[in-house]
């Protein structure tokens, strides 16, 4: 078997660092890491992004500019890389006046034309289509429909012929940027990496073989499926359809625009327009009415779903911007509302979430990222509220999303697309996972296990040290020795910081074997390819008959023993002790061998044969040992 050419570091990926100090009673700055990037495929001349409104040539024809929906002005001076750029609003050159022309010789009834300096023939023009005439508008050709349909996407807003060619122009629409060096013969996306995602909400998180998805406006849903290397890509979003229903449901019995909506158990809370709030206890037979006055929209609605009597609703701004952000909390299931927006900069909220157990609540809003700490049991005080988004782009955060289990922090950016963090609020409340998934699956012998929250200086279990094997200010992993019993593994841990040292006594239950598919943080699984060792994604994927090695751990004991902690030697691995079977799509696998990963500490290495026939795309993979199933993860196939 090849050695496994993968090691910790793709458990521990490159991140935003932070400079930023912690405040006396603050969370440590976030770890940010980048989910997918800001393209969008929607099956065009090239990938799309978001809707931009006009686009120009510098003078000298070096640089093109663009100006996006939400204003933002962009600079590119290559064809992959944009950067915000130092112009404003006043900068931004009028359009050539174009020459009147009739009706009759123009393109469209609403087409715009576009001149060329120094040409009285040549003429584009855009509108539905983007058009082209070299006699002065007696006859046109259409240079984006193909069989009735726009390559470009259509809808466009703005044409700029370079000053360097004539032949050279750029035009933007909904879809973004696209250019032509050769008069509108042939199209390049401009787009790969035009940051202009337009982001409204995360609509779901990386889990199993499903990846993050997001609601992005003019389109709807998109996913990152996990092993995604190209762009997002629209999908069928069921959550959404169902909220879009209930919705529209609730406007029906309400007789009110509804804006937001969350539902938990028998309780439904819907929100509209001038800061109105109603709430349900009994499934919507009865309705309760609040009014925030002089607020704006109700732009979302969290509700806890382990007790919704807990919610609470993120208004935006009033639209005459007498008033800005606001953010109510209510506890008895909405018969009583309190306002936690003091403190607040004028400015909309678009996003919610919380932790209940430390009280934690990030607002996502215009000004970026922001938290407080908030009794959710009781009405009562709340902190001060913190920027947490310092090293993220500058820009509108739309949205904030927690994982079920608290551990991993996620926004989406406007323009940017969607980071992720361990959750600052583990800082106060540190949790042992998983390193594979980061769940709170069972641990097993010889585990790799992450601590959330804090850097380890060391870790004990009984009489038994445990490796640490890695350590950074929000996580640390340790290995689980390989001699160890019982139904619960209680660890003491120790961590220093600015010279104080911290004691916890955390456990995890604990069985003969717990698998778990190791995935980086977007859950692209760690697949390789067994002859070439090439990590299995969406752009290299399996082929039939391949020998696939999966990295894993939760294996438990080997064969023969082998201390937790060191490397597993490159040649004969010790063997794992338990039957290991592996799936995919549910049809049992041929499992060539189960051992450690050579190399490697913490890591095992499943080699397993794909069928000789299997279908053309996404699969879903997973192992099982002693009963227990690892997590489901996503494996491309191809004939």
């Amino acid at each position: 078997m090849a050695r496994c050419a993968i090691g910790l570091a793709l458990l521990l990926p490159p991140t935003l660092a932070s400079q930023t100090p912690r405040g006396s009673a603050g969370l440590p700055a976030p770890e940010w890491r980048r989910i997918g990037n800001t393209a969008i495929e929607t099956h065009l001349a090239g990938v799309a992004a978001g809707p931009v409104e006009r686009v120009w040539y510098s003078s000298d024809g070096a640089t093109l500019y663009a100006r996006t929906r939400s204003g933002r002005i962009l600079e590119t001076s290559s064809d992959d890389s944009w950067k915000p750029s130092a112009l404003t609003a006043t900068d931004i050159p009028a359009p050539h006046a174009a020459p009147r022309l009739s009706r009759t010789v123009m393109p469209e009834r609403f087409a715009t034309l576009r001149p060329v300096s120094g040409s009285a023939h040549l003429w584009y023009a855009f509108g539905g289509a983007v058009y082209r005439s070299e006699n002065g508008g007696s006859h046109w050709v259409n240079l984006t429909d193909f069989r009735q349909q726009s390559i470009l996407g259509g809808g466009f807003t703005d044409l700029a012929v370079s000053p360097l060619s004539p032949e050279q122009i750029a035009v933007s629409n909904r879809y973004g940027v696209w250019r032509s060096m050769d008069g509108g013969l042939s199209w390049n996306s401009l787009n790969a990496a035009l940051p202009n995602l337009d982001a409204r909400r995360i609509l779901t998180l990386p889990q199993g073989s499903q990846g993050a998805r997001l609601l992005i406006g003019g389109i709807g849903a998109v996913e990152w499926a996990p092993g995604e290397k190209h762009a997002w890509r629209p999908v069928e979003d069921a959550g959404l359809a169902r909220e879009q229903a209930l919705q529209t449901a609730l406007q029906s019995v309400l007789g009110r625009e509804i804006s937001a909506v969350a539902a938990a158990g028998s309780y439904i809370y819907a929100g509209g327009l001038e800061g109105r709030v109603w709430t349900t206890a009994d499934g919507g037979r009865n309705w309760r009415e609040f009014v925030a006055e002089g607020a704006g929209r109700v732009e979302q609605i969290y509700a806890d779903p382990d007790d919704p009597r807990m919610a609470l609703v993120a208004l935006g701004a009033r639209a005459d911007g007498r008033t800005g952000a606001r953010l109510l909390r209510t506890v008895n299931g909405g018969m009583f509302w309190d306002d936690l927006s003091a403190g607040l900069p004028a400015m909309s909220a678009w996003g919610v979430a919380a932790d209940r157990v430390t009280g934690t609540v990030y607002l996502a809003a215009d000004g970026g990222l922001f938290y407080t700490f908030a009794d959710l049991d009781a009405a009562g005080p709340f902190d001060q509220w913190r920027l947490l988004s310092a090293v993220l782009p500058s820009a509108r955060v739309t949205d904030v999303k927690l994982d079920p289990a608290g551990h991993q922090l996620f926004v989406a950016v406007e323009g940017y697309g969607v980071f992720a963090a361990t959750a600052p609020h583990r800082f106060l409340a540190p949790r042992l996972v998983n390193a594979a998934d980061l769940t709170g699956r069972p641990a097993a012998p010889g585990t790799l296990l992450s601590l959330l929250g804090r850097k380890l200086h060391a870790a004990r279990a009984g009489t038994q040290d445990l490796p640490v094997l890695s350590a950074s200010e929000s996580e640390s992993q340790i290995q689980v020795p390989f001699h160890v019993s019982g139904p619960v593994l209680s660890v003491a841990l120790t961590s220093i910081e600015n010279g104080l040292v911290s004691h916890y006594d955390l456990g995890i239950a604990l069985r003969p074997a717990s698998p778990a598919i190791f995935a980086d943080r977007d859950g692209t699984p760690l697949l390789l390819d067994g002859d070439s060792g090439l990590l299995l994604d969406a752009m290299t994927p399996a082929r039939s008959y391949a020998r696939l090695q999966v990295l894993a751990t939760g294996l438990g004991r080997v064969e023969p023993d082998w201390p937790a902690g060191l490397p597993a030697p490159l040649t004969s691995p010790p063997r794992v002790a338990t039957p290991v079977k592996a799936y995919l799509d549910r049809v049992p696998l041929e499992v060539l061998s189960a051992t450690l990963a050579p190399g490697y500490a913490g890591f095992y290495v499943v080699e397993v044969r794909l069928p000789d026939i299997v279908n053309h795309g996404p699969a879903e993979l997973y192992l099982e040992a002693d009963g227990q199933s690892s997590n489901r993860v996503r494996l491309y196939l191809q004939p």
